[in-house]
């Protein structure tokens, strides 16, 4: 087979998987349907930690939780999700929402998109320092 078709071939099956997969839904962002969902993601990676109450970000890619080791978050990476305590945390306000700054080199910045009426709210309940 001559390498231009080869070529060809690859490249277009390429494609017709990438667009299948969007077609089909399952590029989508993963969003937490509810209060227990963004529970059970952060208990995934904190299994022990008691969890007093959960803030759903209005888009549902987010959450605040109130724990006993201190505020935390859990938020949608992709399809997956992930969580972290906020402990020495420094938020800043951007045009979308908030940006958290941890000392953390695997997420030393999560940007999370909030309502304005919202940024005040999870502004304070995280803990952060201007």
């Amino acid at each position: 087979m001559p390498l231009g078709i080869l070529i060809a071939l690859v490249v277009g099956g390429i494609a017709g998987i990438a667009l299948l997969t969007h077609v089909f839904g399952f590029s989508a962002a993963r969003r937490f349907a509810d209060a227990d969902e963004a529970r059970a993601a952060f208990l995934r990676e904190f299994p022990e930690t008691r969890i007093d109450r959960v803030t759903l970000s209005a888009d549902g890619a987010a959450a605040l939780l109130e724990t006993e080791d201190g505020p935390a978050l859990a938020w949608a990476m992709g399809a997956d999700t992930s969580a972290r305590l906020l402990s020495e945390v420094r938020v800043e306000e951007t045009p979308r929402g908030l940006r958290f700054r941890l000392p953390d080199m695997t997420a030393p910045c999560i940007d999370i998109a909030l309502a304005p009426e919202d940024r005040a709210a999870w502004h304070s309940a995280s803990g952060g320092a201007r």
